[in-house]
This record gives structure tokens, C-alpha cells and sequence, in this order.
């Protein structure tokens, strides 16, 4: 009988026995030991954005919010922003050609408020992507030196934008001023596949990218950002080309500061978790368009998938069910590696679901959370490599 540990009849015509254990269970450390290693040093970096350092004049922000069938959100949106603290700031929304009651909400609370402006969308010209279009088009539009571009999702704390536009404005010595600051806000989840998928976001970002290259390095290769809530001055903005460089993108998060950084500007991420939430998707579907046309600008690129499949699988899946096999084979060795490359896996979960206020039941299921995210990934790689086109908001895209 063959069996996975049969003999592997090498070249110079030796046998050699081979146990697939001891090949698959470094393989599963080495992986998980990796992102365990990074989250520890990366949780010190990812910080909440703080206070003003000095007592200077904070400068007044515009804040865009392009929309576009957001009934359901837009209300609450530009509510929270009103509730702001200690930042004088106008709001300007974009209504992108919506089919619900989108602008008649914010038509009627701009009656009642002089700081609120509707602006409609011109027509989406061919090869842009409408978020894109309509930031691009709202940053025409505003009138201070800030721009503060807003998912029409998300809610914010009355400290939010004091908060980050101290970040902003905030100069160390022998620094250089930032151009842009971004934050992660905090998840709301309620159905099963957003709180299995969105907490991994945090799980991936700092995992796998190291923050202090973001934070000392002026390099592309270190960009990171979150498209639900990005601060940027005028003059960088316009001066890189702001969104009208990545116009055809599905994901601005990662591509607005990158193009800052090409063209020698400083960008920061921030934790959020505790001064604005979204929820970004309100249903499974949602999540799993919403995360496939955004993947091949990310997980999903050509040169990342084949390293995140092997990281991810290898370290985050693979040590459960390598456990199981070592516990029947009675081999303690095997168990015990294993273990420490699952509890590694758990614990960066753990950790970010009380200090980024996740969901514990993504918790618990964080292996089958992982091969869910791989599987989407591929699907996302598959749709760009066959040109099928993704549906977001009743709008056809072509993927990648």
C-alpha cells in the first residue's frame, strides 16, 4: 500500500522514508510565527491618533462624502460630523446619481444647517471608478485646505477629526509634515460572513505589514490606508493628482497613500477603533462582493496571492488540523509545535478583538475565517484572470 509516508526514491537512487510531519510541521510554525512576530511589534505603532501636542490653531477641514444610494446611512453620517468638537469644517456631499431618497436626506438636514452643501455628480466618465470621480469631483469642490474624505458609512466621534487633524498638523523634529493620515475605524458586524471576514483586516495589516518601515520609511512599498476615512492636504493632493491618478481602482485605501509616498510625501495610519464606526456591509452578499472587487489591489495582486496562500493556509489553517494528525500518530513533539502555531494564530485574534473592540465569535472560528478569506482571494484572482466584471452599486467594473 502508498502512503504519504512511503519511500521517495531520490536521484542517486537511495530511499529515503519521509513522514510528511516533519516536513508540513515547521512549515506551519515558520508561517504563524511570522505574523506573531510582526502583531507584537506593529500593536505598539497602531495607535489611537492623539490630542494636539501644541495649542496652534488648528485649520478648518472639509469633509466629502460621496454617496450614492446611502439612504440607510447618510443621516447618521453627516449627524456625527455635526457633533464634532473643536474643528470648523463645512461638509460637502456628492450625490452620485442615486435611484432612493439619498439626496432628499441630505437636501432637508442641509436646509437647517449653512455648514452643509448637496453638490450633484456630473455624468461618470468612461474609465473611472465611481468613488474615484466623485472624491476627485468633491475636491473641486471644497473650500478649505483639508479634505477629509468621509465613506458615507461611517460614524463619527465628537474627537474624530480634532483628533486626526492634530496628526495632520503635527511636526516632530527633523520630521517632515504629513501629507495624508488615515484611520481604521471600528467594524460593525452582524451577519456571520462580516464577523468571520472584516475583523481579519486588522489580523492582516498587522501581520503582515511591518508599521515602523510605515512610520520611519518614505517608501510606496510600506503605504497603508483605509478609503472609509482619509485626511490629506490641497496642495499634495492636487499636486500627485489626488484620485484622478487612480481613477480605474477599486481601492483607495492602499493606492491614495502609495501615490503620495511615489511623489515624496509622508502618510500615517491610525487606529480608529474608538473614535468612528461603520458598517460596511449589511448583508453576506455585501461582504463578499464588496471584499472580492477590492482583492486584486491587495491580497489578490498577481505577485501577492501565491505568498499570502502559503502564509495564510500554511500558518493559520494548516496547525489544527497537523495537530489532530500528531495527537493519533501519539507524537508530542509534533502536537506541541503545532499547538504554539494555532494559540499564536488565536492569540493575535484575541488580542485585536479587545483592543480594536471586534467580535469574540470570529474569534473562535478564526481558522475557517481564514481558508473563507483564501477562497475569496482566489475567486477575486479568477474573475480578473477570465475578465469578469464586478457589480458594486449598480455599476459594472472590470476587476484588477
Amino acid at each position: 500500500m502508498i502512503t504519504l509516508s512511503s519511500h521517495v526514491t531520490l536521484v542517486l537512487g537511495l530511499s529515503v522514508a519521509v513522514d510528511p510531519l516533519q516536513v508540513l510541521v515547521p512549515l506551519a510554525v515558520i508561517c504563524a510565527a511570522i505574523p506573531a512576530f510582526l502583531f507584537a511589534i506593529n500593536v505598539w505603532f497602531f495607535r489611537r491618533p492623539g490630542p494636539p501636542w501644541n495649542r496652534r490653531v488648528l485649520p478648518p477641514v472639509s469633509v466629502l462624502i460621496p454617496a450614492r444610494n446611502e439612504e440607510d446611512s447618510i443621516a447618521s453620517a453627516i449627524e456625527s460630523v455635526l457633533a464634532s468638537r473643536g474643528v470648523e469644517f463645512e461638509i460637502v456631499i456628492l450625490d452620485d446619481a442615486s435611484t432612493d431618497r439619498t439626496g432628499e436626506i441630505v437636501q432637508a438636514i442641509a436646509d437647517e444647517d449653512l455648514r452643509i452643501r448637496l453638490e450633484p455628480a456630473p455624468i461618470l466618465p468612461k474609465g473611472w471608478n465611481g468613488k474615484q470621480h466623485a472624491c476627485w469631483v468633491l475636491a473641486s469642490l471644497a473650500t478649505h485646505d483639508v479634505f477629509c474624505f468621509l465613506d458615507a458609512d461611517v460614524g463619527l466621534g465628537p474627537e474624530a477629526l480634532y483628533r486626526m487633524l492634530s496628526e495632520l498638523n503635527y511636526i516632530a523634529p527633523g520630521e517632515d509634515e504629513r501629507a495624508l493620515v488615515s484611520g481604521f475605524p471600528r467594524q460593525e458586524t452582524e451577519t456571520f460572513l462580516e464577523w468571520l471576514l472584516l475583523p481579519l483586516i486588522h489580523f492582516v495589516l498587522l501581520g503582515f505589514l511591518p508599521l515602523p518601515g510605515e512610520r520611519l520609511s518614505g517608501s510606496s512599498g510600506f503605504a497603508a490606508g483605509c478609503g472609509q476615512f482619509m485626511m490629506v492636504r490641497r496642495e499634495p493632493y492636487f499636486t500627485t493628482g489626488g484620485h484622478s491618478e487612480i481613477r480605474a481602482s477599486m481601492h483607495d485605501g492602499v493606492l491614495l497613500p502609495r501615490l503620495f509616498r511615489r511623489n515624496g510625501f509622508r502618510t500615517s495610519v491610525y487606529d480608529l477603533s474608538r473614535d468612528a464606526a461603520c458598517r460596511m456591509y449589511g448583508s453576506a452578499g455585501e461582504v463578499w462582493w464588496g471584499l472580492a472587487k477590492n482583492a486584486t489591489e491587495g491580497m489578490a495582486s498577481w505577485s501577492r496571492i501565491p505568498v499570502f496562500t502559503v502564509l495564510l493556509f500554511a500558518g493559520q489553517v494548516l496547525p489544527l488540523p497537523l495537530m489532530i494528525w500528531a495527537a493519533f500518530r501519539l507524537n508530542e513533539v509534533d502536537f506541541d509545535l503545532c499547538f504554539l502555531a494555532l494559540f499564536s494564530g488565536y492569540a493575535i485574534r484575541a488580542v485585536s478583538a479587545w483592543r480594536y473592540q471586534q467580535s469574540w465569535r470570529g474569534v473562535l472560528l478564526h481558522p475557517v475565517g481564514v481558508l473563507v478569506l483564501l477562497v475569496l482571494q482566489w475567486y477575486a484572482f479568477m474573475c480578473k484572470l477570465f475578465r469578469r466584471p464586478a457589480i458594486w452599486k449598480k455599476r459594472a467594473y472590470q476587476i484588477g
